[in-house]
């Protein structure tokens, strides 16, 4: 499913129109992304949690020349599914 499908699923199921669907679904992500650039972490009861880890430096190997090579650092985001939402696609 892409961002399109999904909006018109929220707008079917909601009663919204797509633009209004559209602008929740934006709202959504941009309130998800504020809040893990400034280091929250968000849980949604019954779906999942996000949280910002950091990934340490490791050591890796370039394909192309199987040279060795350092992979620098960095911060990823963790989803965990919740509970409902796991035992839902069993």
């Amino acid at each position: 499913m892409n961002k399109k499908q999904l909006v018109a699923a929220m707008a079917e199921k909601t009663g919204m129109k797509l633009t209004e669907a559209a602008k929740a679904l934006n709202a959504f992500i941009e309130s998800v992304n504020g809040a893990l650039k400034s280091g929250e972490s968000i849980q949604l009861p019954g779906f999942g949690s996000f949280q910002v880890r950091e990934r340490g430096e490791r050591e890796g190997v370039n394909p192309a020349t199987g040279a060795k090579i350092t992979i620098p650092a960095k911060k990823v985001v963790k989803f965990k599914a919740g509970k409902a939402l796991d035992e839902s696609i069993q």
